[in-house]
């Protein structure tokens, strides 16, 4: 692989990527504009009440993406035809089984969800109507992510492309067939997103068993009882969901700590987040592309092919940061401004632009670290890094910085993310150094 050849098989993999996570907000914008026009505003309080409780609560299993994706990107790399079904079909299984799990566990998970998010009574109880609907689609929403793991291992970033266009195109026509046409407001939005996750499962899953022209179903029975695949499954996952809780963690303590500071801060927080939102969707989807390059030089034992993917996601990976930055900072005020026209809340947003102006070169490394470690499934090493960077960086620095308010808790984020990228860059360096890279990846 010459390095004008990984540069372009990253910038291939990764444009639908980016694509599909332009999609995303896409769907949220449309909720929004269809439910904020009804004639009560419980609705759309409640709608982004449920949203927000479930966008967390899938989020934490997101490990199911990325380790999919790893391990099945290794097997692609070993030309191991079982191997890539034996992840299909057992990434498959976890993920339905967690998702009747969250099902049957909905009358505890719901009201303790609701109750921490802390709405009026008015919008919880709307919130509560559309989380009671929208946890039947658990199932579908975990195989999706087992799914579009699978064939982002497999090199196949536009099926994903094509799985998650599905699901949003599907689930804006719904919401306007329910909510506007049969007047079901609050259930209409839930309803609309079930039936298209169920939908876009089942094209998934269609699409994965006919690249073996109808032999698929057969294939997978024979390697679905490989108790040692289990075993490596749930070690990468399991490491996996702890970084993902912390990470979690990380975001829901600086919405914390910035509501405290008062409501025009956390709005203006909340607006300078989208900047840091909208610079991801271009450095994740070389961090994606990493993923599956990666992993199937991993699984070729390829180590020349290796460096040259690592370098080449890299260079996509600082243009974009820079492109982003200097976006941010050229237009910075001019984009808050599209996103609010509160005074008050533009104004503080300016005041603390330049975090987010410096924030996509410091983020830069680790999301593409991110990918690297995903990718050749060294996983514990994911999760030891956001542990020490959580708590040895992230809350030391925070308390510390309280008395600089608004400030000092950017510095904290700021620190995090710088100490994500060193940390996971000193144990990169050191396994590239050593050529640790091959024997065992899934050692992490």
């Amino acid at each position: 692989m010459a390095p004008r050849a990984a540069r372009r098989d990253v910038a291939v993999l990764a444009w639908p990527l980016i694509l599909s996570n332009i999609t995303v907000p896409l769907l949220g914008l449309v909720d929004t504009a269809v439910v904020g026009h009804l004639p009560d505003s419980r609705y759309l309080g409640g709608v982004t009440l449920g949203a927000t409780l479930f966008s967390f609560l899938f989020w934490g299993f997101g490990f199911l993406r990325m380790g999919t994706t790893g391990l099945t990107a290794q097997a692609h790399g070993r030309n191991d035809i079982d191997g890539v079904l034996q992840r299909l079909g057992q990434s498959l299984l976890l993920a339905v089984g967690i998702g009747i799990v969250l099902i049957a566990l909905h009358p505890l998970v719901i009201p303790l969800g609701l109750r921490l998010l802390d709405g009026s009574v008015a919008v919880t109880l709307e919130a509560d109507t559309y989380a009671r609907i929208r946890i039947l689609s658990a199932p579908a929403v975990l195989a999706n992510y087992a799914l579009i793991g699978w064939f982002l291992g497999r090199g196949q970033s536009r099926v994903t492309l094509l799985l998650m266009v599905t699901n949003n195109a599907i689930n804006i026509v719904l919401d306007l067939v329910f909510v506007v046409g049969l007047g079901m407001t609050t259930a209409g939005v839930a309803a609309a997103s079930v039936v298209a996750d169920y939908a876009a499962a089942s094209l998934g899953i269609a699409l994965a068993l006919g690249v073996w022209h109808g032999e698929g179903w057969r294939r997978i029975s024979g390697v679905l009882s490989h108790l040692a695949g289990y075993r490596e499954l749930l070690a990468v996952n399991g490491a996996l969901f702890i970084r993902t809780l912390c990470l979690l963690f990380a975001f829901a303590f600086f919405h914390a700590q910035g509501a405290d500071l008062g409501d025009t801060t956390l709005a203006a927080n909340a607006v300078l987040l989208q900047f840091v939102l909208l610079a991801s969707y271009g450095l994740d989807g070389f961090a994606h592309a990493a993923e599956s390059l990666v992993g199937q030089r991993v699984g070729a034992a390829d180590a020349q092919g290796f460096r040259r993917v690592v370098r080449a996601a890299t260079e996509w990976s600082l243009v974009t940061a820079g492109l982003a930055s200097g976006v941010f900072l050229t237009a910075g005020e001019a984009l808050i401004g599209l996103l609010t026209d509160l005074a008050a809340v533009r104004a503080q947003a300016a005041d603390y632009l330049l975090w987010v102006v410096f924030m996509p070169p410091l983020a830069a490394v680790s999301y593409l670290l991110d990918g690297v470690f995903v990718g050749a499934t060294r996983t514990r090493a994911m999760r030891d890094t956001m542990l020490a960077a959580l708590l040895g960086v992230y809350l030391p620095v925070w308390w510390l910085t309280q008395p600089m308010g608004n400030h000092g808790l950017w510095l904290a984020f700021t620190a995090f993310t710088v100490a994500r990228s060193v940390l996971l860059g000193m144990v990169f360096a050191g396994a590239w150094r050593k050529g640790h890279w091959f024997p065992d990846p899934a050692a992490g």
